[in-house]
């Protein structure tokens, strides 16, 4: 069962909070990149999170017409494929989806998976996210109460970002500055429009400082103690016993946090962490390393023919894919998740 039932996610997300420990979602655009995640998953023997963003399905629908719908529906079904050789379990997810996009990537998902759920499969991924940071809240909720509606009725969890992170990413950008801090207010008023589990399990990204991209420290104030207020201040409101933590939060803009940060909102609740920016990283950089160490390979150089074995997409893709699943397996450790695979 390498693609998660949609008890099994639930099983996932349950598992992750009890042990405290969160899932990496790994950002994927090819193939390639899709079995380096599965492979550092595997040697990590984590299960994890597959999640495909707007401008990656959009890349992966080709450049001939960027068709989101097509690659990302296309991506996940070879996944239902591959997926079968390695032996952990993942989830299929799309990232950050902004008002302007719902009705040409998540609305169309999810119209297939309930298709596929009313003739007895599973759905084809496994959790959405509704990206409305750049709405008002109330226009923000208004979309996830419908969104949650057709997601729990394809068996779909939905994630929504309530408020902003920093930095940009496919087109969507905040400024770094206090709006980067979601409110006990806010907690209160998504529980108020989604409930607590009982209209459909919904991932809450909050906000405690994050940025999307590459930054480096001290650039970016990081709060993850927020989310224990936001959690003691939903549980007091509707009478939840206190120390429990109603949210399963969502942390983005995780790639260059120290491992004090990511520690800290394991402890309140964090059941996935995207990570996106250090992967693209660890995919390109032995690409680069072998393009300088063979130029004269790679490239016809002064009328010569180079070498085929070094220009073979094959040579340097088997590196970009080692490189890469060591920073997925290294995510693994830092998010508590190594050798906690469903057996």
């Amino acid at each position: 069962m390498p693609i998660a039932t949609p008890e099994v996610y639930n099983e996932m997300l349950d598992r992750a909070k009890a042990g405290k420990f969160a899932y990496p979602a790994i950002n994927v655009t090819s193939s390639q990149t899709l079995h380096a995640a599965l492979r550092g998953f595997a040697e990590a023997e984590s299960d994890g999170i597959i999640q495909i963003s707007t401008g990656g399905a959009e890349f992966l629908g080709g450049q001939y017409n960027k068709d989101m719908v097509t690659g990302s529906v296309a991506l996940a079904e070879f996944a239902h494929i591959v997926a079968e050789k390695y032996p952990v379990t993942v989830a299929l997810h799309t990232d950050h989806c902004p008002k302007d996009k719902l009705d040409t990537y998540v609305r169309p998902l999810i119209a297939i998976s309930e298709k596929r759920v009313q003739a007895g499969l599973g759905p084809l991924f496994q959790s959405h996210m509704w990206d409305g940071s750049a709405e008002t809240l109330a226009d923000n909720l208004t979309i996830a109460q419908e969104l949650l509606e057709k997601a729990r009725a394809a068996k779909i969890i939905l994630e929504v970002e309530i408020t902003p992170t920093g930095g940009e990413e496919d087109g969507v950008s905040h400024e770094i500055n206090d709006s980067l801090y979601t409110t006990v207010d806010d907690a209160v008023r998504t529980v108020e429009a989604l409930g607590l589990g009982e209209k459909g399990r919904y991932l809450l990204a909050a906000s405690f400082g994050n940025v999307h991209g590459v930054y480096k420290p001290g650039n970016v104030v990081l709060r993850p103690e927020l989310l224990k207020d936001l959690n003691e201040g939903v549980a007091a409101k509707y009478g939840k016993p206190a120390g429990s933590q109603p949210f399963d939060f969502v942390f983005h803009g995780g790639s260059g946090s120290s491992p004090e940060e990511i520690a800290t909102a394991l402890e309140n609740g964090v059941v996935k962490m995207n990570i996106d920016t250090d992967t693209q990283y660890a995919f390109t950089r032995p690409v680069v390393d072998h393009m300088f160490r063979n130029y004269d390979g790679v490239l016809k150089v002064d009328g010569e023919v180079g070498s085929k074995k070094t220009y073979d997409p094959r040579t340097w893709g088997k590196l970009a894919e080692a490189g890469m699943a060591a920073r997925v397996l290294e995510a693994c450790g830092n998010l508590r998740s190594s050798g906690t695979k469903i057996k």
